[in-house]
């Protein structure tokens, strides 16, 4: 090795330190407020109704930010936006729990929204160019960061919950942590040499023909990823009448197994392809869920929902990295386009599965589920140019 191959590696360890950081922290601070929101919501004794519309705000906060976000990486930087807008959302944690009523916690939450949604297009873009240095996929890692961050956050806030601690005390305290996390990653992300900074990008652009299909991919993934995360302990219980604890192992088997396939995904990605792996994890996904619904009984089901978390692990992250390697529109823009379309799809679609579960059960929704899957694997092509380009690393420049 080199001086300049040394030089180069260094860079590339320090900027993927840097970024998978990043998506810890995110992890962290969303999970945090997850796990306290009983404690926030009987602290301002708020209804169900109160509550449901007050979580809307930061999808709503994200949704909105999408596009200017995409914008805003086209002009500055994806380093840039990616700490400023994790500033943003770190910030806003603490104000959740000292809002003194609905209108200003729904005001926090929008505010957490925006960073969000920020954060989510301006990493995923700062994570592709950190994978064209390094030579190697790492994509898939970087959302497992996210899944542990949270997987983490949760476990914090349950044990601050049990023991009692003022959730202002538990935000503030996360709030700190992450804010150092943004702050110190900053100084070795690296600056965007995919596109250059485009003041004149428009705010919002719709992706080419040819990027509706990856579209189509990751709205697949998002809405099986959210249907199977929100239904599976439903299902359990009411539909095979278990527990309510073996019921919760429905969600938590879906999220380990997610954490798995992510942090293992980049090798797999490495040996087979981007394209392939969509294809067999949909494959997997789709032949799991369809399995334990046919025998229709507790273990299998289990088994099931297992088998969705690792076959749709990689979906989301691969489908970000297709889109931000497209050359025919500005990083920023393909990335905040195909975030829109999957978060959409993330939020709508498990209410939407839940309507159709009410007209007719939830084991046939989660056969609905298993079509998703399917057209991830027919539609897997799309995702062509996921991952790093072996020759693009000799081009980029120290």
């Amino acid at each position: 090795m080199d001086l300049q191959d040394e030089l180069r590696s260094r860079r590339a360890f320090r900027a993927r330190l840097a970024i998978s950081g990043t998506f810890l922290a995110n992890g962290f601070i969303l999970s945090s407020w997850v796990s306290r929101i009983p404690d926030v919501t009987d602290t301002l004794e708020m209804s169900k109704g109160q509550t449901g519309t007050a979580l809307m705000a930061i999808a709503l906060g994200s949704m909105l930010i999408f596009p200017f976000a995409g914008k805003l990486v086209s002009q500055r930087g994806s380093a840039a936006v990616t700490v400023i807008s994790g500033s943003t959302l770190a910030l806003a944690l603490p104000f959740m729990a000292l809002a003194p009523n609905v209108f200003l916690l729904f005001a926090a939450l929008f505010v957490a929204g925006v960073g969000n949604g920020g954060t989510e297009v301006a990493m995923n873009s700062q994570g592709v160019e950190v994978e064209r240095l390094a030579g190697t996929n790492i994509m898939n890692s970087l959302h497992g960061f996210y899944s542990l961050g949270a997987f983490v956050g949760a476990g914090i806030g349950a044990g601050a919950a049990a023991l009692s601690i003022d959730p202002r005390l538990h935000f503030t305290v996360m709030t700190v942590i992450c804010l150092v996390i943004y702050t110190t990653g900053w100084r070795f992300m690296l600056p965007d040499s995919h596109v250059a900074h485009q003041p004149d990008a428009p705010t919002f652009a719709l992706p080419p023909r040819v990027l509706w299909l990856l579209g189509l991919v990751g709205i697949s993934a998002a809405v099986g990823e959210g249907a199977v995360a929100d239904w599976s302990g439903l299902y359990l219980n009411r539909d095979l009448g278990t527990s309510t604890g073996f019921a919760a192992l429905g969600f938590a088997s879906f999220q380990l197994a997610m954490l798995v396939g992510r942090f293992s995904g980049d090798r797999i990605v490495a040996r087979i392809g981007a394209v392939r792996c969509l294809r067999y994890g949909g494959l997997l996904a789709a032949i799991g869920l369809g399995l334990g619904m046919a025998i229709n009984l507790p273990f299998p089901s289990l088994l099931a929902f297992m088998a969705a978390g690792l076959g749709l692990a990689v979906g989301f992250p691969l489908v970000m990295s297709a889109a931000a390697n497209r050359d025919d529109l500005p990083r920023g823009q393909s990335v905040a386009a195909i975030s829109t379309l999957a978060y959409s799809g993330f939020l709508a679609g498990p209410p939407m599965l839940g309507w159709f579960a009410e007209a007719t059960s939830l084991r046939a929704m989660f056969l609905v589920v298993m079509l998703l899957c399917l057209l991830v694997v027919f539609f897997a092509q799309a995702a062509t140019g996921a991952g790093v380009v072996e020759e693009e690393r000799a081009a980029i420049t120290l």
